[in-house]
């Protein structure tokens, strides 16, 4: 499985072909507005940074290979009084497990967290403001333990909303043998890909 960083907390997972483009974006500083081709498009929430369908051009034929369940939540800490509600995204293909939080803004209940639970590849919010910040996305990686933990929705020297953290604090909780550090914004997931903090590079 193919597992492509396009920016923010925009993810293309593909595999056997099929494209599934997560969250993407219009609007946010230092990328380029999300523009691709894909077969499916999933959105955690309504707003601009996760929701601009119009980006994703929709193929036709091929066939799926994904079965994809929701787990729903919240946008902040009151059950969604300020931001509203949040979808979490389950995609099983070939034996793998890929769960994307959204904008996760609060910490999972039991009920939510059995549902998520052996994933082999979790993307997590980590900048706060908006979602959980690095305390709650250490939490949230604890307790699902994925093989491979993907940071997301964080603010680097030069992209990333003001108001949102960097990666810099969620990084600090991992050992620096746990941390891989690519060179590329994407990942290739098989069942032997060891245990790791991925920290794909900024999109080009």
């Amino acid at each position: 499985m193919r597992i492509t960083w396009l920016g923010h907390a925009c993810f293309m997972v593909e595999y056997e072909g099929y494209r599934v483009v997560i969250d993407p974006f219009r609007d946010v500083p230092g990328f380029a507005d999300v523009s691709v081709e894909a077969d499916m498009v999933l959105c955690s929430h309504g707003h601009f940074d996760h929701a601009h369908t119009d980006g994703v051009t929709l193929r036709e034929g091929r066939a799926n290979p994904f079965t994809v369940e929701t787990v729903e939540t919240f946008h902040d800490e009151e059950g969604g009084a300020l931001r509203g509600k949040n979808t979490v995204h389950i995609l099983r293909a070939g034996g793998l497990k890929v769960v994307h939080l959204g904008d996760l803004g609060h910490r999972l209940t039991r009920e939510q967290a059995e549902k998520l639970w052996d994933c082999d590849v979790l993307m997590v919010p980590v900048g706060g403001t908006y979602t959980v910040d690095h305390a709650g996305a250490i939490s949230a990686q604890a307790w699902l333990l994925p093989r491979v933990t993907i940071p997301m929705h964080y603010r680097g020297d030069d992209f990333g909303f003001d108001n949102i953290d960097t990666v810099d604090e969620f990084l600090n909780y991992f050992a620096p043998a746990d941390v891989c550090r690519y060179e590329t914004n994407t990942l290739e997931v098989t069942a032997d890909t060891r245990s790791q903090l991925a920290l794909l590079h900024r999109p080009v």
